[in-house]
């Protein structure tokens, strides 16, 4: 395995009203259920598959403009392979997605999707598989061994409302 630093999000280039093409737009992430669709070209050929190594991941929590960080990671292990799919492009280089699927009936009220979290012996697997056999990784990690934890701080991105007076 090789360890490499990639842009996060895959370009899609938009075009405007008079068919010009737009600045790209990311694409961080990719929905399990679209894998044997619009992913297919990069899911179905392993070498455009990786893993993404993470410690935590955010996810936004609360009403709009005023959301803020969500910290989720894993209770019994510090690091954790995230399931990707990686390609070069002409926009940004090489650059990555994370898989995703439906999230543990108990964090859906943080978010109704988590990242396809794969344990080492499951690393083998996601990189040379059959595309037909990755479905078995389409189930969301346990709620029971993630580790949640709330913060007070705003959600990048968020525009603070002025309080109403």
């Amino acid at each position: 395995m090789v360890l490499e630093q990639m842009t996060w999000g895959f370009p899609v280039v938009l075009r405007g009203k008079q068919g010009q093409p737009l600045k790209p737009k990311a694409v961080n992430n990719a929905r399990f259920d679209k894998l044997n669709a619009f992913w297919k070209r990069w899911a179905s050929q392993p070498e455009n598959r990786c893993l993404i190594p993470a410690s935590r991941y955010a996810e936004a929590v609360g009403t709009p403009g005023r959301m803020t960080e969500t910290w989720l990671s894993l209770k019994d292990a510090p690091l954790f392979a995230w399931a990707g799919l990686w390609r070069s492009s002409d926009e940004w280089g090489d650059c990555y997605t994370g898989v995703m699927t439906g999230n543990a009936p108990e964090l859906e009220p943080i978010h109704d999707r988590s990242p396809v979290i794969l344990l080492p012996n499951q690393w083998h697997t996601w990189l040379t598989a059959p595309l037909a056999e990755l479905y078995q990784f389409d189930a969301p990690f346990p709620a029971d061994a993630v580790k949640v934890e709330a913060t007070s701080n705003l959600w990048a991105g968020t525009k603070a409302k002025a309080p109403v007076r």
